[in-house]
């Protein structure tokens, strides 16, 4: 009846079901957590939309902040480029904001962090071999300079620092191969508490160090109830005034090497090592635990585990991952 049915939300399964005499004490005995969530933030849900993650760069110089719809991504990467600054990669599956942006250029670590969600890569400029790099790795990448629909350059800012994008307009260019929900990138906790409160430390503030020129701070507001951002000592807000947060911050230590290529002030262009393993913190309902990361390939999900050898479990909501480069960066709390 359920296969012939299609997709069903659970909810409505699970009180059909408890009406069945002999099947209701059995119905009664499973645990919410069998509910539908969303796959990237573990957050409850009716019934996923039947729609891929859309993964798009974003800017984060000086020139491109506030920045538009960074709050509605359900992941946040943030990497080192060249010259110090940092970019982020925003993760969208449960919420299509109205716009994104600024919207800038694909880089080599890019690839390992989209690659496992197996859907849309949205830039604005690139080298060809990283966007041969993309593809190889099985994403479907729109392009603004090869004409991609869906992006547009605003009046109110300079170029490069004006290219936006409207998300729907990009999921609805998904091909046949590429139109899937993404999976998990992380686990999240259901019924208990997530990994960092139940086993680690209090902690009220996470300050990074990702370069000379790049001071991430996150503090923890339990009236938000989330992580409140900083660049260093200012707070970071969207282009609507609503401070940056996220329910989740994970700091991975990775290594970041140079590369041949150059940007046109001549700085080289870094690249992140996403692969293999290192060492992790995970910051959850004002707590933060050490663990490991580990990813053997490109194409394989982020798992993270704890001393104990046991997964490592989020809170469900939105997520940051902060990539410290090993040696060079910091890591402190507080």
């Amino acid at each position: 009846m359920l296969v012939a049915a299609g997709v069903v939300a659970w909810p409505t399964v699970r009180q059909h079901l408890s009406a069945v005499p002999f099947l209701g004490s059995i119905v009664s005995a499973l645990p919410s957590s069998s509910a539908p969530a969303w796959p990237l933030t573990g957050v409850p849900v009716d019934a996923v939309a039947a729609r891929p993650a859309l993964v798009v760069k974003i800017e984060n110089s000086v020139e491109a902040r506030p920045q538009t719809g960074l709050n509605a991504a359900d992941v946040v990467w943030e990497q080192v480029v060249e010259g110090g600054i940092t970019r982020f990669v925003g993760v969208y599956h449960s919420t299509l904001p109205p716009e994104i942006g600024p919207v800038r250029s694909i880089r080599p670590m890019d690839p390992a962090i989209a690659a496992p969600l197996g859907g849309l890569l949205a830039f604005s400029g690139g080298v060809p071999p990283y966007v041969t790099a993309a593809r190889e790795a099985g994403l479907q990448v729109l392009s603004q300079d090869t004409g991609a629909d869906g992006f547009h350059r605003t009046s109110t800012r300079r170029a490069p620092h004006n290219v936006y994008a409207a998300p729907q307009t990009l999921v609805e260019q998904a091909d046949a191969a590429h139109g899937a929900a993404p999976g998990a990138q992380f686990d999240h906790s259901a019924a208990d508490d997530p990994t960092a409160v139940a086993d680690g430390q209090p902690t009220a503030t996470l300050a990074l160090t990702l370069s000379g020129v790049s001071s991430p701070r996150w503090t923890w507001s339990a009236a938000d109830g989330r992580w409140l951002r900083s660049e260093g000592s200012t707070a970071a807000v969207e282009s609507d005034g609503r401070r940056i947060g996220a329910t989740n911050v994970v700091v991975l230590r990775v290594d970041v090497v140079p590369t041949e290529a150059r940007d046109p002030a001549g700085n080289p262009v870094p690249e992140t090592i996403l692969t293999g393993t290192g060492q992790a913190l995970v910051a959850s309902g004002g707590h933060t635990v050490e663990a490991t990361w580990s990813k053997p390939g490109t194409g394989d999900r982020m798992r993270l585990t704890g001393t104990d050898g046991d997964p490592v479990t989020l809170a469900p909501g939105t997520t940051w991952v902060e990539l410290v480069p090993a040696r060079a960066g910091a890591v402190s709390t507080d």
